[in-house]
């Protein structure tokens, strides 16, 4: 059985829907999940899971959430290299390109993503949830 953190952090609750919906679908494909938001998270933790997913909404000028989750992630981002990861997130405008600096990022880091990021706009949909639950099928799924 893989173990998989789910590491969200939410300002409207959108990307914490998205965080139970990503769980449900780990959960469905047999993983022990850990639903964590960023505060609770940190380096010291990767280890402990077999892949991460990390869930970011889309702040100011379509950048990760800089008080809390960027630093985090930032900290984390030396265990990457090697790593099975996943990223989702909502967003209120623009156009996605908080996601794909984010994958980017991940990508130079050496992480593996192991499917394609979900985002939505504002709430998750049904087509979203099912998105998120996809994405925490792939991360449990190796």
């Amino acid at each position: 059985m893989s173990k998989i953190a789910v590491v969200y952090w939410s300002g409207t609750g959108n990307t914490e829907a998205m965080a139970g919906f990503v769980a449900e679908g780990a959960k469905e494909a047999g993983a022990e999940v850990s639903l964590l938001t960023s505060a609770a998270f940190s380096s010291a933790d990767i280890d402990r899971f077999d892949a991460v997913a990390f869930g970011c909404p889309s702040m100011g000028s379509e950048q990760l959430e800089e008080s809390e989750f960027e630093p985090m992630f930032i900290e984390c981002e030396s265990k990457l290299n090697g790593k099975r990861i996943a990223l989702f997130g909502s967003y209120g405008w623009g156009d996605g390109e908080w996601m794909r600096t984010w994958e980017e990022t991940c990508r130079n880091d050496g992480a593996e993503l192991v499917c394609d990021s979900v985002i939505c706009n504002d709430a998750p949909d049904d087509e979203a949830a099912a998105s998120c639950r996809e994405l925490g099928k792939a991360l449990a799924s190796f």
